[in-house]
């Protein structure tokens, strides 16, 4: 059972990680892969805005996407957006990255063989993780400026996509956790997090909400 406090304390963690940015154009796309499509459609919708004339789609598979994406997450999002009719050509994939950092760093490089020259990223994520995509990208590449967007919807409306409310709060858990431990490791920048959102992850914590945490 979800109580109210819970949905609370997970709307504070869903609005933290917005990180607020108005779409402008930048050198290249990139979208991230995971289970959800929809960053595909939000990718090609920037695309379709003139916003980027390229798309990097990167991805391999993962324990959630194994069954639904068997040739991997960003051959199913360039798919889809060939689909939408971007062209061919417009959508690079890059299908080994198994984690954001490798998002980025295999993105960066497959756009560095291609002599693709990048002063700005259109960074799309799953809306729980712009902040975290966010904080990653401008850890490993500092010198580019990083413009992050995603499916405009409120909590209520991504967990009746998933169609599970606890993997939706397991997952926002997960994502802030990694904004509190990850500086440390050197795998992203140190982000100031308010008191208020602080407390709501612990208490979505001690509620048991944990499937996605990583080893302290």
């Amino acid at each position: 059972m979800i109580s109210r406090q819970d949905w609370d304390d997970a709307r504070l963690l869903w609005d933290f990680q917005q990180m607020g940015h108005t779409p402008r154009p930048c050198s290249v796309a990139i979208g991230l892969g995971s289970h959800d499509l929809g960053v595909a459609d939000v990718t090609v919708s920037l695309y379709r805005r003139g916003m980027v004339p390229l798309i990097v789609f990167t991805g391999d598979t993962s324990r959630t996407t194994r069954d639904r994406m068997p040739r991997g997450e960003a051959e199913h999002y360039r798919e889809r957006a060939v689909e939408l009719g971007v062209p061919e050509a417009v959508a690079l994939v890059e299908p080994l990255a198994r984690d954001t950092g490798e998002n980025i760093r295999f993105s960066r490089e497959l756009l560095a063989e291609r002599g693709v020259a990048v002063s700005s990223v259109l960074l799309v994520s799953k809306p729980y993780e712009e902040r975290r995509a966010y904080a990653t990208a401008r850890k490993l590449w500092p010198e580019v400026e990083v413009v992050s967007a995603s499916s405009p919807m409120a909590l209520v409306a991504y967990v009746d996509a998933v169609g599970d409310a606890r993997l939706v709060l397991d997952m926002l858990v997960g994502a802030v956790q990694r904004l509190i431990v990850y500086p440390a490791r050197g795998f992203m920048i140190e982000q100031q997090i308010p008191d208020d959102v602080v407390a709501a992850y612990e208490r979505l914590r001690a509620q048991g909400f944990t499937s996605r945490i990583v080893p302290a």
